[in-house]
């Protein structure tokens, strides 16, 4: 195997993500350098940030659980 061939971490990708998944992966990313690591907090960066949640509804930890087992499948 050529060296470096495990450093791809989009490996398992079978497209790009879309300006949604964009959106909220910043969003997920900025409360995470600030300091956000409980699904509470998240949840409510997420809103504070109005990122749009799938249904238009605000963000709970429930949906936010479900939308990223359906992302990750």
């Amino acid at each position: 195997m050529a060296e470096g061939c495990y450093l791809n971490p989009h490996q398992s990708r079978d497209r790009e993500p879309d300006d949604w998944q964009n959106l909220l992966g910043d969003a997920i990313e900025r409360a995470f350098a600030a300091g956000v690591h409980d699904l509470s907090g998240l949840v409510e960066r997420l809103n504070d940030a109005q990122v749009p949640a799938p249904n238009g509804q605000p963000w709970t930890a429930e949906l936010y659980e479900r939308e990223m087992k359906r992302l990750g499948a």
